[in-house]
């Protein structure tokens, strides 16, 4: 999943930006109004983190421009300010949630899970089976059999990445987007070694390869 995070506060966007990608998400951090709307209006984003005090243009505007313009991504409100109304209006504008500064790490992740749970993205039920494989999305789990499977969190990524679709291609561009963030220069045969990783720990002909095209998750074993 590929989110982007508006928040002017440097540190803590920083911050959590770096505990986000340690759960194994993709994530891109602005600090400015006007360059989280244009981003986060171009970008394939499953979730924005939106604070209220941006520079530029403030968070109630940045998502009512964006609901206006009929972009659909789940909306996370920071703010430090405190009361109903504010909430309120944070909702009115069209977010999902509101958290409130100084706030939990852990309550965050939970409300980021929640929405993406909420968003429908892998289907009703966070826990998918294909063939003897069990992949539980919500507790990052994975089954092959009875044994669990250890995966890393960017192999857990590349893996729900595939399940998202499963049964059709998916290319090796779209992998990257969603998985690595947008400031990624790498070698982009990145997504190779950990296809190759998944292959090893689920079974090599779990993850096919469409020549020219990508790579697609099947039921077999």
């Amino acid at each position: 999943m590929r989110l982007l995070i508006v928040e002017d506060e440097k540190r803590l966007a920083l911050s959590l930006a770096r505990g986000l990608t340690a759960e194994g998400y993709a994530v891109d951090v602005v600090h400015d109004g006007l360059e989280g709307l244009h981003r986060a209006s171009e970008g394939d984003y499953d979730l924005v983190v939106l604070d209220i005090m941006l520079p530029g243009m403030n968070g109630y505007r940045v998502c009512a421009a964006l609901r206006a313009a009929g972009h659909d991504v789940p909306i996370l409100m920071l703010t430090a300010k405190d009361g109903e109304y504010d909430e309120a209006e944070g909702l009115d504008t069209g977010a999902d949630d509101y958290l409130t500064k100084p706030f939990s790490y852990v309550v965050l992740v939970a409300r980021v899970k929640a929405l993406l749970r909420r968003r429908g993205r892998v289907g009703g039920s966070p826990v998918h089976v294909l063939g003897d494989l069990t992949v539980d999305t919500a507790a990052h789990r994975v089954l092959r059999g009875e044994e669990e499977v250890p995966l890393t969190a960017k192999e857990f990524a590349v893996l729900e990445q595939l399940l998202l679709r499963s049964g059709e291609v998916v290319s090796k561009s779209e992998i990257l987007e969603h998985v690595w963030d947008f400031a990624y220069d790498g070698d982009p045969n990145i997504v190779e070694v950990y296809v190759s990783a998944l292959r090893r720990k689920l079974g090599a002909s779990r993850i096919r390869t469409v020549r020219g095209a990508g790579y697609r998750l099947e039921g077999g074993r």
